[in-house]
């Protein structure tokens, strides 16, 4: 394979949405070498990219404590009290520190040139800051050309993170053993090159967003496929609350198109659901009808469609509201219309979609993880914000408290201290004799994970339905280990095992909490 790549930095971080972007900048700011691998060729690609909605702050009549109690009213009670009051105290001053007046990004106004806040479910108050309904995209473009411009950051794109580096266990030293177990680095694949490169670092930060690819149904871009949780879970970081996967209640239903994500804030501006017979019916699910938090939308549009046996419903803002939906929604009205739907004039056609991990990576109040020098932000992580449920638009945010909190408290205590010898961490070892992947064999296997998970431990779960998903499950992740150890490496082969390990990692939660509480719901 010729010549084995080894490289070196103060802190590799893995993924470049707005939680490793923060993290970043923020370490970039104080001076310290960075590193951000990802598998995207286009850095820009990520989870945040994709986020429609916007970012929560604090409206007009709005208050900290209002916004504290719609986000554990909606997590279900289960929310991390300290975690909720660190977003809440540090959102509004991030977003206007560095969204507004650093990154200069073009948040939507009024016509008096007041910021234009929005409302989504679950909010008491119009609190959203919103780029139309592009929002990720608009604080993604501004975010990565800000941090091309410093020359202590370096991106290694079309990377992929094959697995984290700890001692002891990668240690060809016997005496390592009597070591803490720590976080060193990563192995990472470059897919260009075929090569796997070992790449060491006094600290490392997994920001590598969700999982919904795990699923049949997801609004979630290819990338993610879980793989932050899955490495972290092989390296021995503790997970929580990975049963609580937020569903989202209204993505786009047509044959030709992936589940692309209708926002929650077409409601937040009136629009209403209806059956296939042009029948409102949430009333009949939830007290607060249409702007129920997601769960409960989930749930009802679920139920309607088994017992009426329709494949989706409709969502219908033409009909409720006044605003231009043209200037207002423009990203959602050209996709639809490329489908020939004009939401100006009919309602659109939605089903439920996998859209968020409520759990991951236990953290505490600066992103550290239960395992040393691993640092997890953003969705990955679990700091215990969502609680059961997320609240609408909390996830930005987090991403960017925490992503900023993990950078300042790296910088702050940044000791790069080595109590390993690099020479006693082997380079990659590739099979003897390599076989060539075949794209039928991961093609399968993704869909029957895709399809076990919806099936059996999607938006309603038994017990029976979860046992059948752990067996055939824990039967394919033997197939899966099998075929990873005698195939020549890809990104692809890569992305397959730590599907199939989110996978069971979700179903095992699912089947060891037999409350139903929040995003996890139990038919049983």
């Amino acid at each position: 394979m010729g010549k084995n790549i080894r490289l070196e930095t103060d802190v590799l971080i893995i993924g470049c949405g707005i939680a490793g972007g923060s993290a970043a900048l923020e370490l970039a700011k104080q001076g310290l070498n960075v590193l951000i691998v990802t598998r995207e060729k286009d850095p820009h690609q990520s989870n945040t990219f994709h986020a429609q909605g916007g970012i929560v702050t604090l409206g007009d009549d709005d208050s900290p404590e209002l916004l504290i109690e719609d986000i554990i009213k909606t997590g279900d009670g289960i929310c991390n009290p300290k975690a909720v009051q660190i977003l809440v105290n540090d959102g509004k001053k991030l977003v206007e520190k560095i969204l507004i007046n650093e990154l200069k990004v073009p948040f939507s106004k009024k016509r008096d040139g007041s910021l234009d806040y929005a409302q989504e479910a679950g909010h008491s108050r119009r609190r959203i800051l919103h780029v139309k309904d592009a929002t990720g995209k608009s604080i993604e473009e501004r975010l990565i050309a800000k941090l091309k411009k410093y020359k202590n950051i370096k991106f290694l794109t079309n990377h992929t993170a094959i697995d984290l580096l700890t001692i002891p266990h990668h240690s060809i030293n016997p005496l390592a053993i009597y070591q803490t177990p720590q976080c060193i680095g990563a192995y990472v694949l470059d897919n260009e090159e075929g090569k796997v490169k070992t790449i060491f670092a006094s600290y490392t930060i997994l920001a590598t967003g969700g999982l919904g690819r795990i699923y049949l149904h997801t609004s979630n871009p290819e990338g993610a496929r879980g793989d932050g949780y899955a490495m972290a879970f092989r390296a021995g970081a503790r997970l929580m609350n990975m049963e609580y996967i937020q569903f989202h209640p209204t993505s786009l239903f047509h044959r030709n198109a992936e589940r692309f994500l209708i926002s929650e804030t077409l409601r937040g501006e009136g629009a209403r659901l209806k059956n296939k017979n042009g029948e409102l019916f949430m009333e009949k699910y939830s007290p607060e009808g249409d702007l129920a938090p997601r769960d409960e939308v989930t749930r009802a549009i679920y139920e309607e469609m088994i017992v009426r046996g329709d494949s989706y419903v409709l969502l219908d803002l033409a009909s409720y509201t006044k605003i231009n939906i043209k200037e207002r929604f423009p990203t959602i009205y050209e996709t639809c219309l490329k489908y020939g739907i004009d939401i100006t004039k009919e309602p659109i056609p939605v089903v439920p979609a996998a859209h968020y991990c409520c759990g991951g990576v236990v953290v505490d109040e600066w992103g550290r993880s239960s395992l040393k020098n691993l640092f997890a932000v953003g969705e990955v992580s679990c700091t215990g914000v969502h609680g059961a449920n997320r609240l609408a638009s909390t996830s930005l945010l987090e991403g960017l408290v925490w992503g900023t909190r993990a950078g300042k408290f790296i910088a702050d205590n940044f000791k790069p201290e080595k109590n390993y010898k690099p020479s006693d961490i082997p380079d990659w070892r590739y099979p003897e004799e390599e076989e060539e992947e075949d794209p039928a064999l991961i093609h399968q296997d993704w869909f029957l994970i895709r399809s076990t998970m919806w099936n059996y431990a999607g938006i309603i779960r038994t017990q029976k339905r979860l046992e059948r998903a752990k067996a055939d499950l824990e039967y394919l992740e033997h197939r899966i280990e099998k075929f990873y150890k005698t195939t020549k490496i890809t990104d692809s082969l890569i992305g397959l095992r730590h599907g199939i390990k989110v996978a069971l990692l979700v179903t095992d939660a699912a089947l060891r909490n037999k409350v139903s509480r929040g995003a996890h719901y139990r038919k049983d």
